[in-house]
């Protein structure tokens, strides 16, 4: 959204314009829980983060500032959101925190769409040699332990390393530096999984 677009949306939203509410929540709410759901794993907990979003924006839509973005006002929202709950249910241990500051560097990087995000890195991924692929999957998305993919599969752990470690090297040529955080917020990365 473009800052003209995003001062008039803010003005009409702090004069109180339920047309301006509808616009935000017609273009903001289905990205929101995606986002929100990737955050918690859960689609219910998710959609009370948003929904919890939209009614303190309305409550509080006088303090909108027209000169900062809503979008990124909106997903920083969510992100807290998602924090205050989960403070509220458990001790933050030191992966779990490294794991929210990868969701807040992701955050931070301003995708216009969480969906490009997500599409651009499992096509990298769909690119990767078939199995190394398959040996990625096995550790990240269903997580299994390097023992574990190696009893399964039959082969040495340094074989499932090698492959690992090959997955690694091509993503992150191909994703960047950011590699691992995208990895922490879709598969709940673990680095050293053994």
């Amino acid at each position: 959204m473009d800052y003209s677009k995003n001062y008039f949306l803010a003005q009409q939203l702090q004069k109180g314009d339920a047309k301006a509410y509808d616009f935000l929540m017609n273009s903001f709410y289905k990205k929101l829980c995606a986002y929100a759901q990737s955050l918690t794993q859960d689609r219910a907990n998710a959609e009370d983060i948003v929904q919890n979003v939209f009614v303190k924006i309305w409550i509080q839509r006088k303090m909108i500032n027209p000169h900062l973005s809503i979008q990124s006002f909106l997903y920083k929202a969510v992100y807290n959101g998602f924090i205050d709950n989960y403070r509220k249910n458990k001790p933050v241990l030191l992966l779990e925190k490294k794991y929210m500051e990868a969701i807040d560097l992701v955050n931070e990087t301003e995708h216009e769409n969480l969906e490009e995000l997500i599409r651009c890195l499992n096509a990298e991924i769909e690119k990767l040699p078939k199995k190394c692929k398959h040996i990625f999957l096995l550790n990240k998305k269903e997580g299994l332990t390097h023992i574990e993919i190696s009893e399964y599969l039959n082969i040495s752990i340094k074989t499932v390393e090698g492959h690992i470690t090959k997955a690694f090297k091509i993503l992150e040529e191909k994703l960047g530096d950011q590699m691992q955080s995208w990895l922490f917020l879709f598969f709940n990365f673990k680095k050293n999984t053994i």
